[in-house]
């Protein structure tokens, strides 16, 4: 640790103080010989699991025979094969173009590229509590300032903000569905009074809040955003950087809300643990920029669309969305449990697999509890479970484990987050106290 600090800036952040010697499944080893239960998963880039044998075997082979040309150079085979197999599995019976790029932050970054080229159109509207990315532009439209934003202005211009359907947290302090969707209204009366319709190239959205908690909101919310992005002409921009690859129990978090974006961005377990992301979408919106104008050195590197060919058919041959369904069922079932024995849980969140606890230490007044939440993460790795917090106020506890994870290993691992729970007022009170001394 002591090296670490050392040699690393105080801005690159760890959850806990385990340095990795291993992994394998949903297990990680550290350089002591302690093993931990993986309910990060790389921060969500591990939905196959650590070192999944396919994907090896596919890294492995794809190494023996080149590492890297640049496809800007020559090209090859592996990403126009990922690129065909993208547009068939992405949402949409339209044709399709896919973009490869490293980083879902690049993909953000191109997929707003190609609806200005599009639409010729200068504004983006974004949402509350999105986070998007760290380069400047994904950082223009991530909404959480501290730690993300703080320090780093001035951002890009005609970004532009709406609140996103926190049902839990109602910037209208109304209730679903008496609100009728009024998160949703703002957009058209955005559009109507603030920006110009013509002015908007793009609205761009996670279908379930990522860093912001996990947030998912009613149905109809995105149907309603769709429906006013086609009125307008304006591109719809899915951020499913977290949500996809079987993540939430489809492999695409908006086929279940039943929309079409006309630009998908993929990325985090698309890899399964190499860095790799897409842009995938309307074939005239990926043509709409001059040749040339789309690119990176590294873009599309040949071992990371090998290993992302063999984790889409992982998710197809091991039934991992009907996995992701069974697990979240599963917590929501445990959740239930312990929020009749615990007010310190206020309510549950997410889809599928991507599922929440967020804690507050008032029902009525739902103050984040934040300090429990903190209590929890440390609780868990230091009794052998890796797991994460996020959200507005960091009060929530999310799950990002390997879908591959086996029933016991999940089981074992809700009995420590449950004991955690149990103890974080206690322990957070503790760290209070050893804080002040």
């Amino acid at each position: 640790m002591k090296r670490r600090q050392d040699a690393i800036p105080r801005g690159v952040f760890h959850y806990a103080p385990v340095f990795t010697a291993r992994a394998k499944g949903a297990l990680l080893e550290d350089v002591d010989g302690n093993v931990f239960i993986d309910l990060a998963g790389g921060i969500g880039c591990l939905n196959v699991g650590h070192r999944a044998d396919p994907v090896m075997a596919s890294l492995h082979a794809q190494a023996d025979r080149f590492l890297h040309t640049a496809v800007s150079v020559s090209p090859y085979e592996g990403y126009v094969r990922l690129a065909e197999r993208l547009n068939q599995l992405t949402p949409g019976t339209f044709p399709k173009k896919t973009l490869i790029v490293n980083t879902g932050a690049e993909a953000v970054e191109n997929a707003v590229k190609l609806a200005r080229a599009y639409t010729r159109r200068p504004a983006v509207i974004c949402f509350e509590d999105a986070f998007h990315g760290r380069s400047l532009l994904a950082l223009s439209l991530t909404g959480k300032a501290h730690p993300y934003k703080a320090g780093f202005a001035p951002f890009v211009s005609d970004i532009y903000r709406i609140p996103y359907a926190y049902c839990y947290r109602c910037a209208y302090h109304l209730k679903y569905p008496a609100c009728e969707l009024a998160c949703a209204d703002r957009l058209r009366e955005m559009l109507a009074h603030e920006v110009p319709a013509d002015s908007v190239a793009a609205v761009i959205a996670e279908p379930v809040l990522g860093e912001g908690g996990f947030i998912a909101p009613p149905l109809e919310f995105f149907r309603m955003v769709a429906e006013i992005c086609r009125e307008k002409g304006i591109v719809l921009i899915a951020d499913e950087v977290q949500t996809g690859i079987a993540r939430t129990g489809t492999l695409f978090a908006c086929e279940q809300y039943g929309i079409e974006p006309d630009l998908l961005v993929s990325s985090k377990s698309l890899g399964g643990g190499l860095p790799i992301a897409a842009v995938t979408g309307r074939a005239e919106i990926m043509d709409a920029p001059g040749l040339g104008g789309l690119g990176g050195t590294y873009n599309g590197n040949p071992v990371a669309c090998a290993t992302a060919l063999a984790v889409l058919d992982m998710v197809q041959e091991q039934g991992l969305c009907a996995r992701a369904k069974h697990i979240g069922d599963w917590f929501m079932a445990r959740s239930a449990q312990w929020r009749q024995s615990w007010p310190l849980i206020g309510t549950v969140h997410g889809l599928g697999a991507m599922r929440a606890l967020e804690l507050v230490s008032n029902q009525e007044t739902r103050q984040p509890a934040s300090a429990e939440a903190a209590a929890i993460v440390r609780h868990c790795y230091e009794k052998g479970v890796l797991i994460l917090s996020a959200g507005r106020y960091g009060n929530i506890i999310r799950l990002l484990m390997p879908l591959v994870i086996t029933d016991d290993q999940f089981e074992e691992a809700l009995s420590v987050l449950e004991n955690a729970i149990a103890a974080a007022p206690e322990r957070s009170l503790a760290c209070a106290v050893d804080s002040k001394s």
